[in-house]
């Protein structure tokens, strides 16, 4: 069985409106306090959140490289509550800590269908600055990116039976994507191409299931702070422990 055909059986063995909200995470680990650290500022006439970097586990790593705090969430794009975090504590995670050069912030993709993979291939097509802004357009239309699937659960299912090449072109055109990216600046030829990739989508799929395994992500968001799990997945609960690591 494919890497594609394992996620989507598992997906679509329940009921699908219940697989699209297979969120949730449980932390572990306490962050370790620190020392206030003082701002970094960025290289002259930018600002941290205008850098991006594909890590080494093909996360999207915003802010500077070398921050002393690195804060990485798993998140599917499917996931309500990872919607829920970037309405009410992205955007001040990022103005506030990442842009101080104190903090990195990395999105890694964990796949909850494959419907998810069409769009974590989709969000992942065009440049590496779209990757974040893409993200945070598909969480706050979830609802609209989720209903056609959940409608036509039916034909999502038989999309996998088609050759890999067509299988996440299908699933787009299911989920009405192609005009969803189009609208924010990815063309259909484009996308069209990129879900077509089978290795492409394939690495997005294995990186999923083997980072889940070796770091013990059960659901989403699951947050790490400088390599610990934590037990936090509202901004309420995460900025006091990016606070306490030293950004203060």
């Amino acid at each position: 069985m494919t890497t594609l055909r394992r996620i989507a059986f598992t997906a679509l063995a329940a009921p699908l409106a219940l697989a699209l909200a297979a969120c949730g995470s449980n932390g572990e680990d306490e962050v370790a306090e620190g020392d206030p650290i003082d701002p970094i500022a960025a290289p002259e006439g930018t600002q941290w959140t205008d850098t991006v970097t594909i890590t080494e586990y093909d996360g999207y790593m915003l802010g500077n490289p070398d921050a002393p705090i690195k804060v990485v969430e798993y998140a599917s794009l499917t996931c309500p509550a990872c919607a829920a975090f970037a309405a009410n504590g992205a955007e001040q995670l990022k103005s506030e800590y990442v842009n101080s050069g104190r903090v990195s912030f990395e999105l890694r993709n964990q796949i909850h269908g494959p419907h998810d993979l069409a769009l974590a291939t989709l969000a992942r097509c065009g440049t590496k600055e779209a990757f974040h802004p893409l993200a945070d357009q598909v969480w706050t239309n979830l609802e609209s990116v989720l209903t056609p699937i959940i409608e036509n659960s039916g034909a999502v299912e038989q999309a996998l039976t088609l050759p890999p090449e067509q299988r996440l072109v299908q699933v787009a055109q299911i989920g009405n994507y192609f005009d969803f990216f189009a609208a924010r600046g990815l063309s259909a030829d484009q996308a069209r191409q990129c879900l077509a990739d089978e290795a492409a989508y394939t690495k997005i799929a294995e990186n999923s299931a083997n980072q889940s395994r070796e770091f013990g992500v059960e659901g989403t968001p699951t947050f790490f702070i400088n390599g610990r799990k934590v037990d936090a997945n509202s901004w309420t609960s995460i900025e006091p422990l990016i606070q306490a690591a030293g950004a203060r």
